[in-house]
């Protein structure tokens, strides 16, 4: 049986102040219970985990938050109609009974992003044409052939339409640009790991600043920049241009205000937040990363190898680091270099707890330790697994005769109850993925073959990331800026959340690395099923 079930802002409920309306949270495989703890600790209601989402109630104030604090969401949507479509005729006819004048004007622009999961809806751009058709459609019909523009780029109004089986979902956009997109990032090395993955990452650790904190293969320092920020308690969202909730009917500026300005949360960094890595050029670009974001002060940055590390820096701490997993990035001997990793965690870091993310079976065997605990990641394309290492003297029933603790007999983070794993009996392992791969390829680990399947700135301090809000000084979100916004000068004009003339600075300028030649899709490897 159909339905139709119009939501905010169609519901009256929803324009009276404080009503609360449904939200979703979009996030990455694997980080769903940390960010549905996140939406719960700023005070969000209902909070329901999903597959790469969070399901969550709130207010207006709940969603400016939730787009503000949150370090591990990609974007914050808003529910506002849901229907049964069960071919394309009756997605576009339910699509332009909606009454679009509520969420769009003949002089706006609009996009639809669409996400479809189901047997009927193949294609999520065929999908995007049917709807974008509903849409204008529906002006022309009510304002004598008007309609509003389609704008890729910098749309005034972001749709988002989700597709499960029959049934469709519409949402409105409040985050505009991915959230990852922290905007502090100056420069970036080959394949730097995403901010929102490293937060998650981070936060799945345990680590909220209260001891050391190193990643010795820091690349362009975002693992070290986003502990800088968890430490300091900083709100990712404050270093964003804007957001697309602020062009919306019904923006409430000075809430926002409010909000974007709180700086009560934030501590002082009390421990050592140290990165290292064997390039100089990637430590220049962590530098300049880490000065963009206002948090350099906390962080020590040096060149050093992983060889050179023969002491640790503190009795205990977290090591976070993310190396090579010789797809885009490669080393002559990776073996050796996944050896040297565990000899130096073994030798040099007793005492520590390390969080490595890596790729393949045969590397993170190389490491020679017993992880305490897995979690499977996405990062990019690849299938990806995050491993903790406890490292203690001795062996490990001397280390729980001491008291000591591991995290191996806890259930599995991405664990669901009731579920068996794939042959009823154990759990598919890395080995049984590597195998399966090379029976599927008849390649084996060493034949070099890869995986089955498809300008230097000045620090700043808080002052200069928070200036005063002030709605009327902006443009519509995306647009390039027509008119220069009198604002104090700053020591880092490209680290102020809106600054015009910081913005012009950086047209027609080319980043100081050799141009990019894309992203390189590389056959998948083993894939991790679900429990």
């Amino acid at each position: 049986m159909e339905q139709e079930k119009d939501m905010a802002p169609a519901s009256e409920d929803a324009k009276f102040e404080g009503a609360t309306f449904a939200m979703v949270a979009k996030t990455m495989k694997g980080l769903e219970a940390v960010l549905a703890d996140e939406l719960r600790a700023l005070g969000a209601a209902d909070v329901e985990p999903g597959h790469r989402m969070v399901s969550f109630r709130g207010d207006k104030a709940m969603l400016y938050k939730a787009n503000l604090c949150c370090r591990t969401a990609l974007r914050i949507l808003k529910p506002f109609y849901t229907f049964s479509a069960a071919d394309a005729d009756t997605l576009y006819d339910r699509v332009k009974m909606f009454d679009w004048g509520q969420l769009l004007s003949v002089d706006s622009t609009f996009a639809i992003d669409a996400v479809v999961y189901s047997e009927t809806f193949t294609h999520s751009r065929f999908v995007t044409y049917r709807v974008k058709d509903a849409i204008a459609d529906w002006f022309r019909d009510h304002f004598d052939g008007k309609r509003p523009g389609v704008r890729l780029d910098g749309a005034d109004v972001l749709i988002n339409v989700h597709i499960s089986g029959d049934e469709v979902t519409l949402s409105l956009d409040s985050s505009g640009e991915s959230l990852h997109r922290r905007g502090y990032r100056a420069a970036q090395t080959e394949a730097p790991i995403n901010e929102v993955l490293a937060a998650g990452i981070i936060l799945m650790s345990g680590y909220r600043g209260e001891s050391v904190f190193l990643d010795p293969m820091c690349g362009s320092g975002t693992f070290v920049i986003e502990a800088a920020m968890i430490a300091a308690n900083i709100n990712p969202g404050v270093y964003r241009r804007g957001f697309a909730f602020e062009h919306w009917p019904d923006f409430d500026a000075e809430l926002f205000e409010s909000l974007y300005n709180d700086d009560s949360q934030e501590r002082e960094v009390k421990f050592p937040i140290i990165g290292a890595d064997i390039s100089p050029a990637a430590i220049d670009i962590a530098t300049r990363n880490a000065k963009g974001a206002g948090v350099m002060k906390y962080i020590t940055l040096q060149t050093k190898p992983l060889s050179q590390w023969t002491e640790a820096p503190a009795a205990n701490g977290v090591i976070v680091t993310n190396p090579p997993y010789g797809e885009r990035i490669s080393v002559p001997d990776m073996e050796g270099l996944y050896t040297m990793i565990g000899s130096t965690l073994k030798h040099v870091f007793t005492g520590w707890e390390a969080w490595i993310i890596g790729y393949r079976e045969e590397y993170f065997q190389k490491i020679g330790l017993a992880p305490s605990e897995k979690v499977s990641l996405l990062n990019g394309s690849l299938d990806c697994e995050l491993r903790e290492y406890v490292i203690f003297e001795g062996n490990k029933r001397d280390f729980r005769r001491a008291g000591g603790k591991l995290k191996e007999d806890k259930p599995a983070r991405d664990r669901k109850p009731g579920r068996k794993p794939f042959d009823g009996d154990r759990k598919m392992t890395f080995k049984d993925k590597e195998e399966r791969r090379r029976f599927f390829t008849g390649k084996g680990k060493d034949d070099g073959h890869k995986p089955f399947g498809k300008d230097g700135r000045k620090p700043f301090g808080r002052d200069d990331r928070r200036k005063p809000f002030d709605k009327d000084a902006r443009k519509p979100f995306g647009k390039p800026y027509e008119e220069a916004v009198e604002e104090p000068e700053s020591e880092n004009p490209l680290a102020k959340r809106r600054n015009p003339d910081a913005l012009k600075m950086l047209q027609n300028k080319m980043p100081s690395l050799a141009k990019s030649e894309g992203p390189i899709m590389r056959p998948r490897g083993w894939k991790r099923k679900d429990k």
